[in-house]
C-alpha cells in the first residue's frame, strides 16, 4: 500500500493508545486514547477489538483517507506471521488468536509490545540509525527486546526479547518463567515490597528515600542497580550492540538516578575489547513508541 499514513495501535491492559504515524518520518501527526476495558465482552468478541476498531476510525476521519493498514502491538507471544497474538494468559481476555485482520478488514501486523517499543526507539528514539540493539523495560516486570543486524529478533516461537528472564543468580527463588534469580526479581517493582522487607510499596517510593538519604534504601537501591549492570554486561557479551536502551516506568521516572550509577556500575563489568564501551541510553520515543513501532514492523513485513 501506497500513501503517507498508517496506524499504529499500542494496545495496553489499561488503554489503548493509537497514532496516525508518518510512513515516511515515522512522526505521530494525530492520537486518541481510550480505555482497554478488559474482561468485558459484546457478542462473544472482546470489547478492547471494538475500541481499537472505534481508534482506527477515528484516524481515518482525521487523515482524510481510508483504509489505512495498521500496525499493532500488545503483551504475549505474537503469531510468526503477525496474525495476532498467540499466547497471553492470565489477562488480555480473547486475545490469543484474535484475528484482527478479519476483524478490522485491512492489513494488519501484530507484534509483542516490547518488540514495539524498541522498534520505535530504532525509528525515532535512543537507537535510531542502528542496526544492533537491544531494550530493557523496566516497570512491574522487566519486559526486553533485541535488534539484531538490522531486524527485529523474534526466535523461533516468538519468545526472543525476554530479557528480565535471565538469571543472575542461579541460587535465588524461581520466578513466574522458572528461571531462578532473574533480572526480573532484582528489579521489578511487582518484587520491590519483599526486596525491601516490606517498607517499599514501589520503586518510585524507594529511589525518592534513596535520593533523600536514607541509607537502607540506598543500599536496597544499589542492589538492585548492580544486578541490573550485571545482567546488561553479559547481554552485551551476548548480543555486541551499539546502544543499550532502558525504558519503562521505573526509568522514565528514576532518570539521572538510574543511568549514571548504571552506567558506573556496567563500566566494571563490561567486556571493552580496545576500549569500546556500550552506550547506555534512556528511552526517548516517548508514550507512543510503541504504536510507532508497530507501524515500523507493518511497513518492513
Amino acid at each position: 500500500m501506497t500513501g503517507k499514513h498508517r496506524i499504529g495501535i499500542d494496545l495496553g491492559g489499561t488503554f489503548i493508545k493509537a497514532a496516525l504515524v508518518d510512513a515516511e518520518s515515522g512522526a505521530v501527526h494525530h492520537s486518541v486514547s481510550r480505555p482497554t476495558l478488559d474482561g468485558q465482552w459484546r457478542g462473544g468478541v472482546p470489547e478492547f477489538a471494538f475500541g481499537v476498531r472505534r481508534c482506527v476510525e477515528e484516524l481515518e476521519a482525521l487523515a482524510g483517507d481510508s483504509p489505512l493498514e495498521v500496525g499493532l502491538s500488545a503483551p504475549g507471544l505474537a503469531d510468526p506471521l503477525g496474525s495476532g497474538i498467540r499466547w497471553m494468559p492470565g489477562r488480555m481476555h480473547g486475545i490469543e488468536g484474535f484475528v484482527w485482520a478479519d476483524f478490522l478488514e485491512r492489513r494488519v501486523r501484530v507484534l509483542n509490545d516490547a518488540h514495539a517499543a524498541l522498534l520505535g526507539e530504532v525509528w525515532v528514539g535512543a537507537a535510531r540509525g542502528v542496526r544492533n540493539a537491544f531494550m530493557l523495560t523496566l516497570g512491574t516486570g522487566v519486559g526486553g527486546a533485541i535488534f539484531a543486524d538490522g531486524r527485529l529478533l523474534q526466535g523461533h516461537i516468538g519468545r526472543a526479547g525476554h530479557l528480565g528472564h535471565v538469571s543472575i543468580d542461579a541460587a535465588g527463588s524461581m520466578d513466574d518463567f522458572q528461571t531462578p534469580g532473574s533480572l526480573e526479581q532484582a528489579m521489578g517493582n511487582q518484587t520491590v515490597q519483599q526486596r525491601s522487607g516490606g517498607r517499599f510499596q514501589t520503586t518510585h517510593a524507594l529511589v525518592d528515600a534513596a535520593v533523600a538519604g536514607e541509607i537502607k534504601a540506598f543500599e536496597w537501591w544499589s542492589e538492585s542497580l548492580r544486578g541490573l549492570a550485571v545482567a546488561v554486561a553479559s547481554l552485551v557479551n551476548v548480543l555486541d550492540p551499539e546502544v543499550v536502551v532502558i525504558g519503562g516506568g521505573i526509568a522514565t521516572g528514576a532518570g539521572d538516578v538510574l543511568m549514571v550509577p548504571l552506567r558506573k556500575a556496567v563500566a566494571e563489568f563490561e567486556w571493552r575489547p580496545g576500549g569500546h564501551a556500550v552506550k547506555l541510553e534512556l528511552a526517548q520515543a516517548g508514550d507512543w513508541a510503541g504504536a510507532v513501532g508497530a507501524v515500523w514492523n507493518l511497513l518492513h513485513s
